[in-house]
């Protein structure tokens, strides 16, 4: 599960450029149409994004692979899906949102050939990379289409696609590869040319939608965005970013050795366990985030921190007597505390820069996001060579939640002082 991006906050979800509505739009689909076609892009490629958590398992036992180097694997598309969006998130403000979302498929639908063609790391990484340029080229255009194509009596379903989008698709992703690899036919090469079919039909769609983006037409321009906080915002960005870094600390971990924990605490061997696992934490973190939508941001952040600490509680819980069941009910909690307080955070951390430098803003949030997805994973991955999977999931939460609880004093005094600076005013 990759960190959500846009303007309002989200759980893994998309940048939102702010853009106005085009004077001229080209012709194509209804407005409307165009919409329900830019969110069936977002949730597949989200979608995509989480099916190789579920065959993790299965490449290490088919290719010998270490937990350390699954875990490089999937560090390598959360760096990827970064430098896409550092060095391509803006450029359909210029090109236009459909070129580029078309490009974005064309790499989505290569790299679903590679992972069908993949019998070893190589490919597999290869793989991971065009798949993470992919999300990365695409982002910004969807979260900017999203908002401009909403439909008029429904103005906020825009953001709310955003938002849920994400974590619907790879909640979605990890519940159905799980049920083909355990049973269908050749689970390593059917989940990826379905996923071919689908988005060779959402390319189809996105060719025949109109055209939302204001300066469409423009040259091919790479502007690198701009990494940025600003003066006076460094405190409460300093306060923020230690939540943004606790949860997708926590998201790196389920999505690259969740499956595998959840299979060993089961003593189960049914892949489909590995794949409900990753469901089970991104459905929680949708419902908390459609449930807590309108709550006000830092109140949204604390409850959220409170959440992944019971859920971290549960976690140690069940690591420390084996039990299966209290690690499913601790991965709903943390699922549900994890979807809150990103959403909270990351929507505070919005509104401390003017929009005129909030990409600037937004683009130091993902640096911080995307190395806390990936960085610790790594780390855990070479641990679990060393020590075994469950003493270094045992260490690896307890250092998550005691970077949560500093997180959450934080948090509450910073909730505190923004109340007392709002009566002074």
């Amino acid at each position: 599960m990759e960190p959500s991006k846009t303007t309002t906050g989200t759980a893994a979800g998309t940048t939102a450029h702010p853009a106005g509505r085009p004077t001229a739009p080209a012709a194509g689909t209804s407005r409307g149409s165009g919409f329900w076609v830019v969110g069936a892009v977002l949730v597949l490629l989200m979608l995509s994004s989480s099916v190789p958590s579920a065959l993790y398992v299965l490449y290490q036992e088919k290719w010998g692979l270490s937990s350390g180097t699954i875990t490089v694997v999937f560090a390598l598309y959360a760096v990827t899906v970064l430098a896409g969006l550092l060095l391509f998130g803006s450029l359909s403000d210029t090109l236009g949102r459909r070129p580029v979302l078309g490009a974005g498929l064309l790499l989505a639908i290569v790299s679903m050939g590679l992972f069908a063609g993949a019998q070893g790391l190589g490919l597999l990484l290869a793989a991971r990379a065009v798949q993470g340029l992919a999300v990365g080229l695409a982002t910004g255009a969807m979260g900017a289409a999203l908002l401009e194509l909403s439909p008029r009596t429904r103005p906020a379903l825009g953001a709310q696609v955003n938002s849920a989008g994400p974590t619907v698709g790879i909640g979605l992703g990890g519940i159905g590869a799980g049920l083909l690899v355990q049973y269908a036919p050749a689970p390593t090469v059917l989940s990826y040319l379905l996923l071919v079919g689908a988005f060779a039909v959402t390319l189809v769609g996105v060719v025949r939608m109109r055209e939302s983006a204001p300066g469409a037409g423009g040259r091919f321009r790479v502007v690198p965005h701009r990494i940025r906080v600003p003066a006076g915002a460094r405190r409460r960005f300093g306060i923020l970013i230690l939540t943004i870094v606790a949860v997708w600390s926590v998201g790196g971990f389920y999505l690259s050795l969740g499956p595998h924990l959840a299979l060993s605490l089961l003593r189960s061997t049914n892949y489909l366990v590995g794949g409900a696992t990753v469901a089970l934490l991104a459905g929680a973190a949708t419902v908390a985030q459609l449930v807590l939508g309108r709550t006000e941001a830092l109140r949204t952040a604390v409850l959220g921190l409170f959440g992944l600490l019971a859920g971290l509680a549960l976690v140690l819980l069940s690591l420390g007597i084996g039990s299966a069941p209290v690690f499913l009910v601790a991965t709903a909690v943390l699922g549900s505390g994890w979807g809150a307080a990103f959403l909270g955070s990351f929507r505070a951390l919005s509104a401390l820069a003017d929009p005129a430098h909030r990409g600037e803003l937004t683009a130091a949030v993902y640096v911080f996001a995307y190395l806390a997805m990936s960085v610790p994973a790594v780390l855990a991955g070479m641990l679990t060579n060393i020590h075994g999977l469950h003493r270094t999931s045992v260490g690896f939460m307890a250092a998550v939640a005691g970077m949560c609880a500093l997180a959450l004093l934080a948090t509450l005094r910073l909730a505190a002082r923004t109340r007392e600076e709002g009566r002074a005013a």
